[in-house]
């Protein structure tokens, strides 16, 4: 299939509208792909599916520790009562 620019990129909302029709089309669902798109909008069956493979293929990645942990600073009270940011 051709790359088109509907399949370029996903809106914040097609991607909670995504992620709120898997929770409701299980893998058991007939014609799930297309039931997520139609969900969706704007995406075909075969462009949900495939945002869903790199979906599952990114998860794997993190929890198998391919994709390090971003380093977040944590707020920690010192001995003085001194509140510090610590990078972790």
């Amino acid at each position: 299939m051709a790359s088109n620019s509907r399949s370029s990129s996903w809106t914040f909302k097609q991607n909670k509208m995504f992620e709120r029709a898997l929770a409701v089309y299980d893998k058991d669902t007939p014609d799930r792909w297309h039931n997520v798109a139609k969900a969706v909008g704007g995406k075909s069956a075969e462009e949900v599916k495939r945002h869903y493979d790199i979906l599952v293929e990114d998860l794997i990645n993190i929890e198998t520790g391919r994709v390090p942990l971003p380093n977040y600073k944590t707020f920690e009270s010192n001995s003085r009562g001194i509140n510090d940011f610590n990078t972790r």
